[in-house]
């Protein structure tokens, strides 16, 4: 046998279950199915049918690979295994590519994408290469299964996105639409460009006071929708809270003066100092509980996700004055 020896065909590697011949390969999934190092390089030359797409990584068909095949081909890059792992993923889709299958309509389609960002642990030993960026998580999160392949979530998708984003609009479209499209609240978000160390870039920051206006405005609009599609009485939205003559109680966004209840949306922006900021919202609300007033304390998520629980704690809020000593009298202002 000599160079010019044609290669004996043989099937492909790596028949699936349901009888299709798998795509992708690794280096370590080939030597297990008894294909040798050299006959992997000759099936790679011209001709020879197959593709090197990453290192260690082989498109087992001619032509050019498709946006699953460069997805898929990250994903085994980065695990670097001799087979998928069966317990949890330690890689998974995330950045622009991961904000495209979460269906975000400003993030460019995967044909577009000249880069394919995957996240791993902080502790794997892997280096970016090709058009696959390496990105290492210190908390790895819990991936979600979007066309069969792990994405990280949205918000940490995103943060991802932006850390390789100088585009001021490109940076605000991704974050407004992340909240107004229901892919997550503003306060993960932002948590998410902390950890990053992103809010030290001015447009990313910009970007945020926008996205946390954005998020407080569709909170007051389903708090809005809450009392009028559940028949609960019309309070006195924003409105401030004083005794007469004396201190400033705090502003509250709606308030049922005649029960004494009041509802406070906790829209807390993750860069500020949580536990201060925390302590004075407990603050306020013991302050006012004292004076006889019940705080219904209301997050974005819950309104969200449970509108007609909400609406049950308010109205049973507003049921049980009629059991309790009235309220202090205050002066209430608009805000």
């Amino acid at each position: 046998m000599n160079h010019n020896t044609p290669i004996t065909p043989r099937p492909l590697p790596l028949a699936s279950r349901t009888g299709r011949t798998q795509r992708l390969a690794s280096a370590a999934q080939l030597r297990t199915q008894g294909v040798p190092a050299g006959e992997v390089a000759a099936r790679c030359r011209p001709g020879g049918g197959w593709q090197q797409l990453l290192p260690g990584v082989f498109l087992l068909q001619p032509g050019p690979p498709t946006s699953e095949d460069r997805l898929n081909a990250a994903l085994l890059y980065a695990r670097r295994a001799g087979t998928l792992p069966t317990q949890g993923p330690e890689a998974m889709i995330t950045g622009l590519a991961a904000l495209t299958l979460h269906r975000f309509a400003s993030a460019p389609p995967l044909t577009a994408l000249d880069r394919i960002d995957v996240l791993v642990p902080r502790t794997r030993r892997l280096r970016s290469t090709g058009w696959v960026r390496v990105v290492r998580a210190v908390e790895h999160p819990e991936p979600v299964e979007l066309t069969g392949v792990p994405v990280a979530p949205a918000a940490r998708a995103v943060a991802d996105a932006v850390a390789g984003l100088s585009d001021a609009e490109t940076v605000r479209r991704l974050l407004t639409e992340a909240v107004r499209g229901g892919h997550c609240e503003p306060a993960a978000i932002v948590r998410e460009l902390s950890r990053a160390r992103l809010l030290t870039r001015p447009h990313v920051v910009d970007a945020v006071d926008t996205l946390l206006a954005e998020g407080r405005s569709l909170s007051e609009e389903r708090l809005y929708e809450m009392v009028r599609e559940f028949g609960l009485p019309d309070p006195l939205w924003n409105v401030d809270l004083r005794l007469p003559g004396g201190p400033h109680l705090g502003g509250v966004d709606a308030y049922w003066p005649d029960q004494a209840v009041a509802v406070e949306l906790d829209t807390r922006a993750p860069r500020q100092d949580d536990d201060a900021l925390w302590s004075e919202y407990t603050r306020k609300r013991e302050h006012l509980e004292r004076l006889g007033i019940t705080v219904v304390h209301l997050t974005p998520r819950k309104l969200r996700e449970a509108l007609d629980q909400q609406a049950t704690v308010v109205r049973t809020a507003l049921m049980a004055a009629a059991d309790r000593q009235p309220g202090a009298y205050v002066v209430v202002l608009p805000r």
